[in-house]
Order: structure tokens, then C-alpha cells, then sequence
């Protein structure tokens, strides 16, 4: 059959979401299936671009500014999406109708285009539904009710109303449509984040000695840095260790609190932890590969639940996970009980410190917890298992 994969950035974008959904093409074109990836893209000089890469057809369409963009002018853009993309690839979409939407989200503004879609290919549509927004913006305080935020509400629902089957993506997130309600109103299901267990190409360029980083155990944050991971928690961290030479804390990305981080990294005089710049997909991987733990960290207000992307490429490279999470949220049961990290909840700071020594310390514990999460990886979050599930329900 032939799938469409729509989603709001692509490589060689470096977020998580660019990446699944790569992921996830390869794996339908690998199971003989004509597969189309559909998605903004602001830098193209031409309104529309088609390419081939690795089989699968690429397209994308001139919008404009979301990544970076300010809060006001990302809303605009994105409420536009819908609207944009379709005026752009309509004549594209009507000649190669599609049997399958698969859409994910973030976005939430795909609704409107997936039901005149819909509409067009009278095909099925299955939402990965991985950022339940407007509602964890209204718990971490970016967001407050009011107008905007009704606003914001009234395209989610759009958006639930366009699928056929939601996949959230984690038990925990089942509640939240239980409580709004909701439950009986949409057909859910729990659809694991995956990645795929054969990465062919990696940049294995020396980033300890580039970055003054031999002969340290590396805690490697790599991903999206705003208000939703309360990263000042990986700031007092730091401060906490400042005697110990032998830890570093590395942050890799951007996001809204890049600034505020920096400054209070240089308030405190803190020398052992840096913020890097974002790199290519395969620099990631590189890095991924070299460093000792990873980090994770989700602010302690929210009330919605999300394995968060990042957790699997530690997971591809057998790194024990250190988790810093909200009160509620499953991840602390799946990454206890397989044993692939320590987690604590968000603000439990001295807990935080003391999991953190005991990684270490002890590179015994480091190596098993590591070879746990791989383990975890390939049994409950591979990309095969995705892409058979997405296939059952159509």
C-alpha cells in the first residue's frame, strides 16, 4: 500500500520526531510499501521540493519560521500548516493518493489537512500522539486559560477527530483522555516510541578530546531545552559535584531556555557543565556513542506522561539512564524494573545526587544497566514492533 507520514520537521533535522519518523519509513519501505514523508520546511528557496532518499519520496513545502521562531510567530506558522501545505501540494496529493495517513504529533495543526485527506483518499488515519498540548504548557505556566489556549484546545480535538486509531504513548497518557472524558470519544491504544537497531552511519569523530573531556565520566544530555525539562535541575546537579573532577555534565541542543541556562551556568562558576550547540543526526550518534549516561528530565508540573525520544538513542548505545521526572509518570516503572537506570522525581535533588555518584563510581554498574537498556530497547521499543502495530489496525 502506499503511506503517507506527515510530521513537522525531517532530517536532516536534528529533533527526535525527524528521526522516528525516519525511522518508521524505512521500516514501511522495508516491508515493500510505497512510502511518502510529507513536511514543513522553511529554508527552501522554492515552494515545494521533491526528493528521493532511500526509496522513499520526500516531500516538503516552504512554510515559515517554527524552529527558533518567537512564541507569537511559531503559533501563527503553525496554525498555518494546514493551510499551507495543502495549497502547495495539493496537485502532488491528488495524483498519488495514499491507502494510509500516519501523522504525528507535534504538531497539533495537522487536523484540517488530514481530514480534507481523508476526505480525498477515503484511506485510514492513525495519529502518534506523543505531546499532549495545550495541556502540559498549562501545567509548567507557559500557557494560561483563556482565548489562546481555547484556541489551542480546539485544534487538538480537530486533530483526535481526523484519526481513526490514536496511539499515545504511554499507559499513563491513557489517562488523561479518561479524565477530560474523552475515553469514549476516540479509539486509543499505547504506541511505544521506537527506534531502529541498525544504525549504518555514524560520525565517530574524537569528541572527548575535542570537547577536554578524557578520562571523565560524561553525564550527555542531548535534545529540545525549554520549560518542559526544567533543566535547572541538571544546574544544582552540577553545583552539587563541584568537588568531583571526574564528572561532566554535557547538554546538547536548543530551546527557549538556552539563554537562562548559559547565565546560570556563568553565575555559579560552574566548570563542569557545558552547553553545546545543536549538531547533525550523525555527530549525535557520535556522540551518543562515546559518553557514559544519559539524561533525562521532564519539569515536576506536568501532569501529562511521555517517554521522552532521547531515551532511545542511550538506549541504542547501551548507556544507563539517570531520569529526573514528573510524580505519575510510568517511565520511573519501566526503567526500575528493567533496571536500565536510576529515576528519581523532579526536585528530589539529593536522591538525584546520589544516583548520580553511584553511576559514577561504578563502571560495573554503568556496563550492566546499560546492557539492561539495551535489552529494553530491543524487547519493547524497536521500530518493527511500531510499524506492526500501526499495519494491525488497518
Amino acid at each position: 500500500m502506499r503511506i503517507l507520514l506527515l510530521v513537522d520537521c525531517y532530517l536532516p533535522d536534528t529533533k527526535s520526531s525527524a528521526k522516528l519518523i525516519h525511522d518508521l519509513a524505512v521500516e514501511f519501505h522495508r516491508l515493500h510499501h510505497d512510502v511518502i514523508v510529507a513536511a514543513p520546511d522553511n529554508a527552501l528557496s522554492e515552494p515545494i521540493q521533491i526528493t528521493n532518499d532511500e526509496g522513499i519520496t520526500v516531500l516538503r513545502i516552504r512554510t515559515g519560521q517554527i524552529k527558533g521562531a518567537t512564541k507569537v510567530i511559531r503559533a501563527i506558522n503553525e496554525a498555518r500548516l494546514s493551510q499551507v501545505i495543502w495549497k502547495a501540494g495539493r496537485h502532488f496529493f491528488k495524483a498519488n493518493p495514499c491507502d494510509l495517513i500516519v501523522f504525528y504529533s507535534p504538531s497539533i495543526f495537522f487536523g484540517s489537512l488530514v481530514q480534507k485527506l481523508k476526505s480525498l483518499w477515503n484511506c485510514k488515519t492513525y495519529l502518534v500522539l506523543r505531546d499532549i498540548f495545550p495541556q502540559w504548557a498549562v501545567d509548567t505556566g507557559v500557557l494560561k486559560e483563556g482565548p489562546v489556549c481555547w484556541f489551542f484546545r480546539h485544534k487538538e480535538r480537530q486533530q483526535y477527530r481526523a484519526a481513526d486509531v490514536i496511539g499515545v504513548q504511554s499507559p499513563a497518557n491513557l489517562q488523561y483522555f479518561s479524565q477530560h472524558g474523552l475515553q469514549d470519544g476516540y479509539n486509543l491504544e499505547v504506541l511505544y516510541n521506537w527506534a531502529t537497531l541498525n544504525e549504518n552511519k555514524i560520525d565517530l569523530l574524537n569528541d572527548r578530546k575535542r570537547l577536554g573531556l578524557e578520562d571523565k565520566v560524561v553525564f550527555f544530555y542531548g535534545g529540545n531545552i525549554g520549560v518542559a525539562q526544567e533543566l535547572n535541575n541538571i544546574i544544582r546537579l552540577a553545583d552539587s559535584v563541584r568537588g568531583r573532577p571526574d564528572i561532566h555534565f554535557l547538554l546538547v541542543g536548543d530551546g527557549s531556555e538556552v539563554p537562562h541556562l548559559k547565565a546560570k551556568i556563568h553565575q555559579s562558576a560552574l566548570d563542569n557543565i557545558s552547553v553545546h550547540s545543536p549538531v547533525t543526526q550523525q555527530q549525535y550518534l557520535g556522540m551518543l556513542s562515546q559518553y557514559d549516561v544519559g539524561l533525562i528530565s521532564l519539569n515536576r508540573n506536568l501532569k501529562t506522561h511521555n517517554y521522552p525520544g532521547k531515551m532511545l538513542g542511550y538506549m541504542y548505545f547501551s548507556m544507563p539512564i539517570l531520569a529526573n521526572i514528573n510524580i505519575g509518570n510510568d517511565l520511573k516503572d519501566i526503567l526500575e524494573e528493567s533496571r536500565a537506570g536510576f529515576v528519581c522525581i523532579s526536585g528530589e535533588q539529593n536522591k538525584l545526587r546520589e544516583y548520580a555518584l553511584k553511576l559514577a563510581e561504578d563502571k560495573q554498574l554503568r556496563r550492566q544497566m546499560g546492557k539492561n537498556a539495551r535489552a529494553l530497547l530491543e524487547e519493547t521499543f524497536c521500530v518493527s514492533c511500531a510499524a506492526s502495530q500501526i499495519l494491525s489496525n488497518m
